[in-house]
């Protein structure tokens, strides 16, 4: 892991909080930020397909970032179970945001102790 051996554990958690950032607000866009809410999409398809779309973003910035596709398909799938939370009401968004930092904040503990190895 380049950042990490580099630039310390700090470094890796600023770079994962800006790629959270990146794939959160520029580029989920309107659309994705919508549909990937149930009570919003007009079919259960498209409300399927937004989430998993923008979930899968949001795991493609953590496995750059880290050079790990385990962390990256974990991101798929606590970034999507966080975001249908959010989205069915079972809590606002502070709490999605602070959902999201925590599993950055796991992430570089992962890496950082060497309980899995970054590819």
């Amino acid at each position: 892991m380049n950042i990490l051996s580099h630039s310390g554990p700090f470094a890796l958690f600023f770079a994962f909080a800006i790629a959270h950032a990146l794939a959160d607000f520029p580029l989920q866009g309107d659309y994705l930020a919508r549909m990937k809410c149930r009570d919003q999409a007009g079919t259960f398809s498209e409300w399927i397909i937004s989430l998993s779309a923008h979930s899968l973003v949001q795991a493609g910035g953590v496995w750059l970032v880290s050079g790990s596709a385990t962390l990256g398909a974990t991101e798929l799938c606590l970034h999507w179970l966080i975001d249908l939370g959010k989205g069915e009401g079972k809590f606002g968004y502070v709490t999605d945001q602070c959902l999201h930092i925590a599993c950055k904040l796991a992430y570089v503990i992962v890496l950082t102790y060497g309980m899995i190895p970054a590819n």
